[in-house]
């Protein structure tokens, strides 16, 4: 039949076979199973590439103490703004004045109250010092009184000895006129019987009537004298008394005005007291109109303006962000997985404003992350039902960057546990938490050196 076909015919037929073989690939070797069976096997040894689970949370950043923090600047006393020393943004010394206050309590108006308020300390310093004086000299009155009363008792002492005496020898008189009247007793009565019987003449009688006599009244004034030495010795006793009580009234009337001064004392040395912590207070409140910077830092955020604005206690009048500060990011972390952060434990951080490239899973391909360590972890829940955990800078890794400020957003991987993608796909869709079974170890392990360090 081929010798029928023309040339044309026959070339048009070859063209049209070619065409319909392009079109069906009858003849064409199919490679999609081979890429099939490349991506299941590529798939597979996927699926057992090496993942490090983490935990992501956002946070900012802050300073490791807080003495570096932005510090508010509140006013201790209420005051009228005289003059602004600093704007914001510039930047402060320690112990700069930042504004200037005038008073307004009608209690510290006077531009003399410190000076009359230590005239009056004065005063009250003085009246110490003169009562103090009478104290003294009261005192020395009270010696003296003392003294005289010793000479006093010791005249009446020596008085009472001679009137004591006399009355010893005023008694032996009376002993000795009761003797002579025992003798002038019984002359008298054998006179009598002798002058009756004849024996002696009247002269003789009336002689020895008189010598009774006579004898009678010496014993009669031996009786007086003897009466009145104990008389005067009685009255030496009242006398010793007498001189005892005068002086002890005396006495007791010098210690009462050395009470009272003490107490004048006493109550001036709690007036004292109150004026020197009134002038105290005074003195310090004086100072007081100058806020000062407490350190190094930028002034911002100024919460009044203006002249002559009232600024009440305790109000926030500027706020100062430290020069010098130790960078640490604050992070807030889920419940679920605090029990999975240890202190020491390595974060990895994205910064606002630094561009980086992170593959969450391989920290080691990612780019543009900052390492840090895990220093503080809060042990109570904050009010947005998440815990506080402080990181800061890992100095074996690399630095922080120098551009960076405080408040500044970051993005934290914690660093957990190398495991299979396989399984932490698995993890994930059954909502399970990260593995952490090998931090655990790692603690034993450490606590295990511990030991072994104790024993030897």
């Amino acid at each position: 039949m081929a010798e029928f076909l023309t040339p044309d015919i026959e070339a048009l037929v070859g063209h049209r076979l070619k065409a319909f073989e392009h079109v069906y690939r009858n003849n064409k070797v199919s490679r999609i199973r081979r890429m099939f069976w490349f991506i299941i096997l590529g798939f597979l040894l996927l699926m057992f590439i090496p993942w490090t689970q983490n935990i992501r949370s956002e946070g900012a950043i802050t300073t490791l103490r807080q003495e570096q923090r932005p510090q508010q600047m509140n006013n201790i006393i209420p005051g009228r703004i005289v003059k602004w020393w600093v704007k914001e943004g510039d930047y402060v010394k320690k112990g700069d004045t930042i504004v200037q206050l005038a008073e307004i309590k009608d209690d510290y108006l006077d531009p003399n109250l410190l000076q009359r308020t230590e005239q009056q300390l004065g005063a009250e310093q003085l009246t110490i010092d003169f009562y103090e004086n009478k104290v003294t000299a009261t005192r020395q009155q009270i010696e003296a009184l003392e003294n005289e009363r010793e000479l006093k008792l010791r005249a009446i002492d020596n008085k009472f000895i001679q009137t004591k005496r006399k009355v010893e020898s005023d008694s032996m008189k009376v002993v000795a006129a009761d003797n002579e009247m025992m003798v002038a007793d019984r002359q008298l009565e054998g006179a009598t019987q002798m002058f009756e019987k004849g024996v002696i003449p009247l002269t003789e009688f009336e002689r020895r009537k008189v010598l009774h006599q006579n004898v009678n009244a010496k014993w009669i004034g031996a009786q007086n004298d003897f009466n009145n030495s104990r008389q005067d010795l009685l009255i030496v006793q009242l006398e010793r008394s007498a001189a005892i009580q005068d002086y002890a009234e005396k006495i007791a009337k010098a210690q009462g005005d050395v009470f009272q001064s003490r107490s004048q004392i006493a109550s001036g040395q709690g007036k004292v007291a109150k004026l020197q912590n009134q002038f105290d207070n005074y003195r310090i409140r004086s100072g007081q109109y100058y806020v000062i910077a407490p350190q190094d830092g930028q002034v911002i955020k100024a919460r009044k303006s203006g002249i002559n604005e009232i600024v009440k206690e305790g109000d926030m009048i500027v706020e100062i962000v430290p020069r010098e500060y130790q960078l640490a990011t604050e992070i807030w972390v889920n419940p679920m997985d605090l029990q999975l952060l240890n202190i020491g434990q390595k974060v990895r951080f994205m910064f606002d404003g630094f561009p980086a490239i992170v593959f969450s899973g391989w920290p080691a391909a990612s780019y543009g992350t900052f390492g840090g360590k895990v220093v503080a972890i809060e042990s109570n829940r904050s009010n947005n039902g998440m815990f506080r955990v402080l990181v800061a800078e890992d100095r074996s890794d690399r630095p922080w960057p120098k551009g960076i400020k405080i408040g500044t957003g970051a993005v934290s991987f914690a660093l957990l546990k190398d495991v299979p993608i396989w399984y932490e796909l698995w993890r994930q869709i059954n909502g399970f938490p990260p593995d952490f079974y090998k931090q655990q170890e790692d603690l034993k392990k450490e606590q295990e050196k511990k030991m072994d360090k104790h024993k030897f």
